[in-house]
């Protein structure tokens, strides 16, 4: 504006609400933009937890009841343990535990299953495999391991089971590990 309050004739015309700048509290362009960003960003992340939850609920697993201990566990004895160790046909090596599989009781077993347990060094566990008990069956030329199920043990009988493990923890002692019989189905 001119000494006399005229406005020069270079001077662009200015409004009065420009010329006294934003109004406190009032909405500015710039603020509304960040205001709904940070809403945008709020809803995706409560969006992203709400299906990860959803997820993990649906994908966890059931809950398993225990499985009842048989009463047969005592009446099957392992006896005559041997272990020994071959090379498969690709070089890798194969070990077996061969021993002797007595039912004492008074039913066929048609199934066994056993947890054996490979120990380090410091005697700490270094592999623990649950595997079904195979006997020794003859096929005439040959032997072969087959389940309980296809050549079933009766009351009073034994037979040669053997355990074979493609692969065992380095670390393992070379010790026998544990066995222990953690099943069996009879009829």
């Amino acid at each position: 504006m001119g000494s006399l309050g005229q406005p020069d004739v270079g001077e662009p015309k200015l409004e009065r609400s420009q010329l006294d700048g934003p109004k406190i509290g009032g909405p500015s362009p710039a603020g509304e933009e960040s205001d709904s960003s940070r809403i945008i960003i709020v809803v995706a992340v409560v969006a992203v937890i709400a299906i990860m939850g959803a997820l993990a609920f649906f994908m966890r697993e059931k809950p398993q009841a225990p499985k009842p201990v048989s009463p047969y566990l005592a009446s099957v004895k392992l006896s005559d343990l041997k272990m020994s160790a071959a090379e498969n046909f690709i070089g890798a090596t194969v070990s077996y535990i061969d021993g002797t599989l007595t039912n004492a009781s008074d039913k066929t077993v048609t199934h066994v299953a056993v947890q054996v347990e490979f120990k380090d060094d410091t005697g700490q566990l270094a592999q623990r495999e649950d595997v079904p008990l195979q006997v020794i069956r003859n096929n005439g030329a040959y032997t072969e391991p087959v389940d309980l199920s296809v050549a079933p043990l009766g009351p009073g009988q034994s037979q040669t089971f053997r355990l074979t493990f493609e692969r065992i923890s380095a670390q393992w002692n070379h010790a026998y590990p544990d066995i222990r019989v953690t099943d069996v189905t009879v009829k």
